[in-house]
């Protein structure tokens, strides 16, 4: 059986697989962070209501919405990653989220086509989310399954890294037309140029992903005959304890990111009263913070291990939400950016870890699909609706550190459920076909007993 030690990449191809799972890791989280950070102008000319926080509160809906979709974009394309090849599975994903993003770019306002407006907007938001939800765990599972045993975590940065970079050159493209274009211009067209700057970047990201050879693993597969045929039913069958485990530690990550990535924007205007642009200006610092600790945190991960490591960084979110919300709501920059700072080395800490778990956790035939199970189904119910129920919460209570108990919440469930349970995974083989994820029979015997 060979091992992933054994066959490192070569620095060149290290880099360009680095390029291909991060350029749609990017321009998926490029796509999704433009209609946060636009999300009040979108309820404006999507959702007249005369009540500015109804259609914003709806606008968010609509993001949330979409992680509905995410699960069955995650059983869809991650069996067929684990079907026909993760390159195949990434290939399909860019292109259905490059064609949906410029479509909304171009999509008539209410103003113009009445109901069928909202009505097409929430339908190609859901199939971005169906897209998104194959995008994750076979970009991590393409990523590290190139790396060599000892910087899995390192590698995985790239993902995590990625996400928030596309993240924040959304910012600062939504940030650079609030700057330059009047307030009735930007609400005219210039809030579809970012969602139209998709096009030509998911073309290069294609060309990218389809100049290279599928994983070492997955070639490994062919070659000895293991391609799972029916991954959906094995990794129901045999992997639901993996499954439940990202489960657990998606909801932490999930939600951690979305707070820094759309939440503390709006936050930050609606409940602070900062200007738009002053709001956009600190979201962005933070995440460029945030990407600066990726590697940090992946090596750091490589070094202590997967476990203590995610566990610092999920009980760290739920221990500093409500002291980082409290000096955000001061609107004095230096705190807030202390407050971004802590915030973003925790997030760190855990969604880079989040990377290499869900791909070490699983047989190498059942990666993606069990994978994407887990991390789907957390952003769906957990990660998704996050933004809508800060505001929510926001909006209910009157004290500023509201929207933090959220996050409070699901960090300490994270951490009680991962504390028991969550197994050190470091340096598992990836070419294995048993791994820590499998429900083994000795598995089954203890759930029993546990039920008798």
């Amino acid at each position: 059986m060979p091992n992933s030690s054994s066959t490192p990449a070569p620095p060149r191809v290290s880099r360009q697989v680095a390029i291909a799972a991060g350029i749609g890791h990017f321009l998926e989280w490029f796509d999704f962070a433009v209609y946060g950070f636009l999300a009040a102008t979108l309820g404006r000319l999507f959702f007249p209501t005369g009540n500015p926080t109804t259609s914003l509160l709806a606008s968010l809906a609509v993001f949330g919405v979409a992680f509905f979709f995410r699960p069955l974009g995650g059983l869809v394309i991650g069996a067929f990653g684990d079907r026909v090849g993760r390159r195949a599975a990434l290939s399909l994903a860019i292109i259905v989220m490059g064609i949906c993003t410029i479509a909304i770019g171009l999509l008539p306002t209410y103003a113009t086509i009445g109901i069928a407006a909202p009505v097409l907007l929430v339908v190609l938001r859901c199939a971005q989310g169906f897209s998104a939800g194959g995008e994750y765990a076979g970009a991590a599972a393409f990523l590290i399954e190139y790396a060599p045993v000892g910087k899995r975590g390192l590698f995985s940065s790239v993902v995590s890294a990625g996400a928030a970079f596309g993240v924040m050159f959304g910012g600062v493209v939504t940030l650079g037309l609030t700057a330059a274009l009047p307030a009735e211009d930007m609400s005219a067209w210039g809030w579809r140029v970012p969602f139209l700057v998709a096009g030509p970047l998911a073309v290069l990201g294609l060309y990218v992903r389809l100049r290279l050879e599928d994983t070492p693993v997955y070639r490994n597969l062919q070659e000895t005959r293991e391609v799972e045929h029916a991954p959906l039913s094995s990794a129901t069958r045999h992997s639901r304890k993996g499954i439940l485990l990202v489960f657990a530690c998606t909801s932490v990550t999930g939600l951690g990111f979305y707070y820094l990535a759309t939440y503390v924007n709006t936050f930050l205007t609606t409940k602070v009263g900062l200007t738009p642009t002053s709001a956009l200006q600190l979201a962005v610092i933070g995440l460029a913070i945030y990407c600066a600790l990726c590697p940090l945190a992946g090596m750091v991960g490589d070094r202590i291990g997967r476990r203590p490591t995610m566990l610092i960084g999920a009980g760290g979110l739920a221990l500093v939400a409500v002291p980082s919300f409290a000096l955000l709501s001061t609107g004095n920059w230096a705190l807030a950016i202390t407050a971004l700072l802590v915030l973003g080395w925790f997030e760190a800490m855990a969604n880079v870890m989040l990377g290499v778990i869900m791909v070490e956790l699983f047989p190498a035939r059942l990666r993606v699909t069990g994978s994407s199970i887990g991390f789907n189904v957390a952003q769906a119910l957990v990660g998704g609706p996050g933004p809508f129920i800060a505001a929510a919460i926001g909006a209910a209570l009157t004290f500023a550190v509201a929207p933090a108990f959220y996050l409070v919440a699901v960090g300490t469930f994270a951490f009680v459920v991962l504390l028991k349970w969550l197994p050190e995974t470091t340096g598992t083989s990836l070419f294995s076909n048993s791994s820590h994820g499998v429900d083994t029979p000795a598995d089954d015997l203890s759930r029993k007993a546990s039920l008798l």
